[in-house]
């Protein structure tokens, strides 16, 4: 799994976890504390069953206990890991059993940039009058922006604040509960559970793609609470209209309310988060050691958080004696180098990598050998250095935005589900 993962959170969340029990297909991982233990059963679930089932067929269930011990013989460079991630209070830990909401996401806590203002604006009307301004509620991005902390926040401020029935879960387990009840004969009883909400809160539900009669049960509940003026609230890593496998009908229910993005945070949101995060860990940097760490340290919220746990672990050890020159050394250690490249740099590198000519990404064809490799420049121009839609078009044969845009949501979606696509990007991402 280091493979496909950052440095930062690889080494946060899986440096100090192994395989303890194996019984009857049931893997079981030991975990250093309650909340790698969360978060990695919400978090990456998908993706640890997912890697093991690659090596295993009969494996069809993961369990996480708490190990307080050290593991032996393990080596010294992995032995640091272990104080990445700091024991929350049980306060913080606990999850309401009704709601399925994590008391921590607040409207308080949430960070508030050019990245995500619009997103936070919207929600801020809808806590106002739930249930008539923007209903449904759809944000997208990328993982680790905030979108769960986001929804989850008009959760807890709609419970805590009008008394409203509230439901947060992801579609996964929207998806297994349905199955669940079709094989119990208890469909009535899962139809009027999720008819009798206030607000529905649903994460992730990109997962439900091709899930056939799932999406048509999801159509009902969601018509009911729609006609009731019940808040609903959607998640995905994907606009809606670019998740593949999804019925026109559900996608027109979700363009009748308001979609939103959540993108990267820029460096003025960055240096807010660092600040914020050292705070709630009671740590003061002054103010060259934010700027760094916000210079130099680019990524999703959940990156960034990596860092600042790396850092706060040599803060510690250091008994809170730690110098900018201390942070630098910390960084080399944990951050991806990136290299400056100009539009003519990622494009030269794709074209080799497909063995076409280079000219041949510029010209308006739609010949299958240059359509890939021209999506995979969009994309990489977008994703990865944050050019925009506009001019990622102008720079290529003078597309329009909205060709810029399909293409890199296509990528974004073929990615998610092609192994083989998704290896060919990230050689092309070393090759850069």
């Amino acid at each position: 799994m280091e493979a496909n993962l950052s440095r930062a959170n690889f080494s946060t969340w899986f440096r100090n976890t192994y395989i303890v029990k194996q019984d009857d297909g049931v893997i079981t991982i030991a975990v250093p504390n309650e909340f790698v233990k969360e978060w990695l059963s919400t978090k990456f679930h998908k993706m640890i069953l997912k890697s093991l089932r690659e090596l295993s067929d009969g494996v069809r269930a993961i369990e996480y206990t708490i190990h307080k011990g050290e593991r032996k013989n393990v080596p010294e460079e992995q032995k640091l890991s272990s104080c990445n991630v700091d024991e929350l209070p049980l306060a913080d830990l606990y999850i309401d059993k009704q709601s399925n909401l994590n008391p921590k996401y607040t409207f308080d806590s949430f960070i508030v940039g050019s990245f995500n203002n619009l997103a936070h604006a919207a929600s801020q009307a809808i806590i106002n009058k739930p249930g008539f301004t923007y209903n449904p509620f759809f944000v997208y991005g990328g993982t680790g922006v905030g979108k769960t902390h986001l929804i989850q926040a008009i959760g807890n401020h709609l419970k805590k604040n009008y008394n409203k029935n509230v439901i947060y879960l992801t579609s996964e387990k929207f998806l297994v509960e349905y199955i669940s009840s079709l094989q119990n004969d208890t469909s009535n009883i899962f139809k009027e559970k999720y008819r009798s909400y206030d607000v529905l809160i649903m994460d992730d539900i990109q997962f439900l793609s091709n899930k056939e009669k799932t999406q048509e049960e999801l159509f009902h509940v969601f018509n009911t609470l729609y006609e009731g003026n019940k808040q609903i609230v959607f998640s995905s890593d994907m606009h809606p209209n670019f998740i593949p496998g999804f019925e026109a009908r559900l996608k027109s229910r979700f363009n009748a309310g308001m979609i939103v993005d959540i993108g990267q945070p820029e460096f003025e949101a960055r240096a807010s988060i660092f600040n914020k995060k050292a705070e709630e860990k009671g740590l003061q940097f002054d103010k060259a050691v934010i700027e760094y760490l916000a210079l130099t340290v680019e990524g999703n919220i959940r990156e960034l958080e990596g860092v600042l746990n790396t850092v706060t672990c040599h803060t510690q050890l250091k008994h809170n004696i730690i110098t900018l020159d201390d942070i630098k050394t910390i960084v080399r250690g944990v951050n991806k180098p990136k290299n400056i490249v100009s539009f003519k740099d990622v494009i030269k590198i794709v074209a080799g990598f497909y063995n076409i000519e280079e000219k041949d990404i510029y010209e308006k064809t739609r010949r299958k050998e240059v359509v890939k490799p021209r999506q995979i420049v969009m994309y990489l121009l977008r994703e990865d250095y944050n050019a925009s839609y506009p001019l990622i078009g102008k720079k290529i044969g003078g597309r329009d935005h909205t060709t810029v845009m399909h293409s890199y949501e296509k990528m974004r979606s073929d990615l998610s589900i092609d192994d083989i696509l998704r290896n060919e990007v990230d050689q092309i991402r070393a090759l850069l």
